[in-house]
């Protein structure tokens, strides 16, 4: 399954709390210790009306261009399906059945789907209004460290950026720009820019114009797990 990109689906990556229509999620992003078997979400309802929706817990990897998302049993959700009266919260746990230390990072995402109900309360289960997404991530014994590298390339006549990570931990990469040696600086997002898993390579289609001076090394300005990274990028072989 890969992770949908259309506009239903809200991403969830940051810090605090994320609120769409009349739901409101907190936290937006979970990290579990080695030792830690358990962990929650809690779900607002806001609005006016009952809010229903269907819990799923995924196993997240990546290929190069997309997020890739799998079946899993390493994390479960309990309750799987909630009902959420208006100006009410439900707390979601998030339960490692099996427990123990892995011996690397691992990654999930929880997907929650507010679904429409049927006249006289008779859920779909298919119509899906909004559909949040959540990462979450379980830690080894010793956590180690991101490990990054950056390079551009042309792809159809557009500008891609390659994002390598032979690290051990996920880099979340938020704010970031470019800068050439002719001192042009071009911001590539403002906010969050997105995710690569630990051992992965991640490719994004740049919003630039072809003509962009992105060629030769750049300098990389970002935001990688929250703190600031100053970083060289070179042309992809």
């Amino acid at each position: 399954m890969r992770l949908p990109t259309a506009a239903l689906v809200i991403a969830v990556w940051g810090a605090g709390a994320v609120q769409a229509a009349s739901l409101q999620i907190s936290p937006v992003s979970i990290t579990l210790r080695a030792e830690q078997g358990a962990s929650g979400i809690t779900l607002q309802n806001t609005g006016s009306t009952p809010i229903y929706g269907q819990v799923r817990v995924f196993g997240w990897d990546q290929d190069r261009s997309a997020d890739v998302l799998a079946p899993t049993s390493e994390l479960v959700a309990s309750p799987p399906i909630v009902q959420i009266a208006p100006g009410a919260t439900q707390t979601v746990r998030l339960v490692r059945p099996n427990g123990g230390a892995p011996a690397a990072e691992r990654s999930y995402r929880v997907l929650i789907d507010e679904v429409a109900r049927e006249q006289g309360g008779a859920s779909t289960g298919v119509d899906i209004r909004l559909r949040y997404s959540v990462p979450v991530f379980v830690m080894p014994p010793q956590p180690g460290n991101e490990t990054l590298a950056w390079s551009t390339f042309r792809r159809d006549g557009a500008w891609m950026l390659r994002v390598a990570n032979s690290g051990t931990r996920h880099a979340q990469i938020g704010v970031l720009h470019l800068s050439n040696r002719a001192g042009a600086r071009f911001q590539i997002s403002q906010g969050l820019f997105g995710y690569v898993l630990a051992g992965r390579t991640r490719e994004w289609r740049l919003a630039l114009a072809p003509d962009a001076a992105l060629d030769g090394p750049l300098a990389v300005e970002a935001v990688v797990n929250s703190r600031p990274l100053v970083a060289a990028s070179a042309p992809a072989d």
